[in-house]
């Protein structure tokens, strides 16, 4: 019995979709520990310790801080419009994820006469795609700032705009010389031409605007201002509680690693090695 082709296609997008997004939780959940750690360092103090600071048990501190969240008190403003306010993390963290849709992991290996392909949608325009999705993201936070009837929130929601409407324009023409260089808006085919030598070499300046803008439009240092702690509480989370805080903070660590992804993608080769070594999954790790 063979299964229909386009059965046999949606199933292998379906487990790539799956290893992918589980890939991504786990990430986010031990970057945001390590985060933590370090920032305890440089401030004198013992930082997340409820699970044990050292050895093995040591890293399920992630879990007890998920089990944290989720047992809190999921408090809605009784002014708030309710349906957009529930819905807001969602939107945030569902752009955050379909970034990964056109990133190619690793290169195709074929089984049994089948071809794996280790990306879930190559597309032509994937370059347009991410700058898409990308812009798409600061709904999440607008609608969520503005449903909150807080003025802290609503605050927040209207920098977090300004700022990514700004920097995306800057983080695209950082981008164009990639384009010019590789004659193509398809990520895999951008990677597969940077098989020996890679496109920061020919775009450094363009790398740099690349990581300022990025940081700008996660949010980071020193351009937080969405969410200002010194003048606005927490900004657009301010109102926000239990698991939909926390989605809030999963989709702004998820758009961190994948801001990397794109520049190790685009500047740095990928999934491929020095001069063409090895490629695979692990480069792509590691340049992240």
């Amino acid at each position: 019995m063979t299964l229909d082709p386009l059965v046999l296609t949606i199933i292998e997008a379906l487990v790539k979709s799956i290893v992918v997004i589980i890939a991504l939780l786990t990430a986010f959940a031990y970057l945001t520990l390590m985060e933590r750690l370090v920032v305890a360092k440089i401030q004198s103090r013992v930082g997340p310790n409820r699970v044990g600071r050292v050895g093995p048990i040591a890293v399920l501190q992630p879990i007890a801080d998920a089990l944290k969240m989720i047992m809190k008190e999921d408090f809605v403003p009784a002014q708030a419009d309710k349906l957009v306010y529930t819905i807001a993390p969602g939107i945030a963290v569902a752009t955050a994820l379909l970034t990964w849709a056109v990133i190619p992991l690793s290169p195709a290996i074929t089984v049994a006469g089948y071809t794996i392909n280790f990306i879930i949608a190559d597309v032509n325009v994937a370059m347009l795609y991410v700058l898409a999705i990308g812009s798409l993201g600061v709904y999440g936070i607008v609608l969520g700032g503005w449903s909150s009837n807080n003025k802290y929130s609503l605050l927040g929601g209207l920098r977090s705009t300004a700022q990514m409407i700004s920097y995306e324009i800057s983080l695209g023409l950082a981008l164009v010389g990639v384009l010019m260089i590789s004659g193509t808006l398809s990520l895999s085919q951008i990677v597969q031409q940077q098989g020996m030598i890679w496109n920061v070499v020919w775009q450094p300046l363009g790398f740099i605007i690349y990581i300022i803008c990025a940081i700008a439009e996660t949010n980071r240092l020193p351009f937080d201002l969405p969410e200002a702690e010194t003048e606005l509480v927490a900004g657009y989370q301010t109102e926000y509680s239990s698991l939909k805080f926390a989605l809030f903070y999963m989709a702004e660590y998820i758009n961190i690693i994948s801001v990397s992804a794109i520049a190790a993608t685009l500047f740095w080769g990928g999934y491929q090695g020095p001069f063409g070594l090895f490629p695979g999954v692990w480069w792509l790790i590691i340049k992240i």
